[in-house]
This record gives C-alpha cells, sequence and structure tokens, in this order.
C-alpha cells in the first residue's frame, strides 16, 4: 500500500493504526515505524537499515518487543518491487 509517506504494510494486521513503511536505497532496505496511537515515534525513530534490524532478531531473549513479527523483509521487497 501507498499513502503520502511512501510504501507501508500493517506488521500487526489486526491493528490497523500501526504501519510500517519501507524503502530501498541501492541494496539497502529500509524500514520505519508509524503509530496514529503515538504520532511523535515518526519524528524520534528515523529509517532503520535491515542489517540492523538483522542483529536486534539475533538479540532477541523472548520478552517484550519481538522485531521478527513487525519486520518482515520478504513482504518490504515486494513492495519495492512493485509486484
Amino acid at each position: 500500500m501507498k499513502d503520502d509517506k511512501g510504501l507501508y504494510y500493517y506488521p500487526f494486521p489486526v491493528n490497523k493504526k500501526v504501519k510500517m513503511y519501507v524503502k530501498r536505497d541501492g541494496s539497502i532496505m529500509y524500514f520505519r515505524m508509524w503509530n496514529q496511537d503515538d504520532p511523535q515515534m515518526w519524528e524520534e525513530h528515523g529509517w532503520v537499515p535491515w542489517q540492523a534490524i538483522k542483529k536486534a532478531i539475533a538479540m532477541y531473549k523472548g520478552e517484550g518487543f519481538d522485531p521478527k513479527l513487525a519486520y518482515d523483509i520478504d513482504v518490504a521487497t515486494t513492495l519495492v518491487s512493485g509486484k
């Protein structure tokens, strides 16, 4: 999907208040979360490269926010390729 901020998907499909925006710069995929209930999140957190997210996924210990659930490289790749 696309809006004025760019290409996005719903990382938590039952919660349409949260969107995950994606973009590619060269070979690097970037992610940026937007939350309707926390609008300052967009300003406070910039674009995060996939490499940093992969590190966060590897460090995840099963408590709190699970990055594997929100950041989906396959969906992001499909979105930016226009397929």
